[in-house]
């Protein structure tokens, strides 16, 4: 059987952690940043991690 490729679209825009947590950019930080606050523009620059099932789908697609 042959290996399992690793989705690239999937490993450009997520990354695990070495405990295996799936870590995402936030959203609404394309563009219109100066309608928001600046404390919320600091908050949106860190990366959050994902919970719940979609974060198992793409975990398995990150594995390859």
């Amino acid at each position: 059987m042959p290996k399992m490729k690793t989705k690239k679209a999937v490993s450009k825009r997520f990354k695990l952690t070495k405990n295996g947590k799936v870590i995402r950019r936030n959203q609404l930080t394309g563009h219109f940043m100066c309608g928001k606050s600046s404390k919320r523009r600091r908050n949106l620059r860190r990366a959050s991690v994902m919970t719940g099932g979609s974060a198992k789908n793409i975990a398995k697609l990150l594995q390859g």
